[in-house]
């Protein structure tokens, strides 16, 4: 299927690999971004973040990451703030965040994706930890 998706990812996150293969069982191969290695720009950043519907802090990731170290909880702190440490330090993005024509996504967990994927699996679905998620179907399990 043709259909414009691109992926915020990091291949050592689990929650990142099931979100990309849930992509591809929709038979979509996404534009895969590795935003550690290339990170969003500030505007591209804030758009995403927007998007869906988060605010900056939500979209801060706090484990794994020098969150804690940097005073990054500190509540006086502005967006402009958080962003500018973000950009600074990308494991801060939380992932993976993901955008089709549907919408953009902070697929955490990972079956957020499905909200904004197009209904064309046609296979079941289990994540590396066991959960299924897509029954033989297709269907999502609820």
């Amino acid at each position: 299927m043709t259909i414009d998706v691109t992926i915020y990812h990091n291949p050592e996150c689990g929650t990142s690999r099931n979100t990309l293969e849930m992509i591809r069982n929709a038979g979509i191969e996404p534009t895969v971004i590795e935003y550690l290695k290339t990170p969003p720009s500030r505007d591209h950043l804030v758009r995403m973040i927007a998007d869906a519907g988060l605010t900056v802090r939500e979209a801060i990731r706090e484990k794994g990451t020098p969150y804690a170290e940097l005073g990054l909880d500190n509540p006086a702190l502005t967006d402009d703030e958080l962003l500018d440490a973000m950009l600074k330090d990308p494991i801060l993005i939380n992932r993976p965040f993901v955008i089709t024509p549907t919408g953009t996504r902070l697929s955490r967990p990972s079956e957020v994706v499905l909200d904004i994927l197009p209904d064309t699996h046609e296979s079941a679905f289990t994540k590396e930890d066991g959960e299924r998620v897509l029954d033989a179907e297709g269907k999502r399990i609820v």
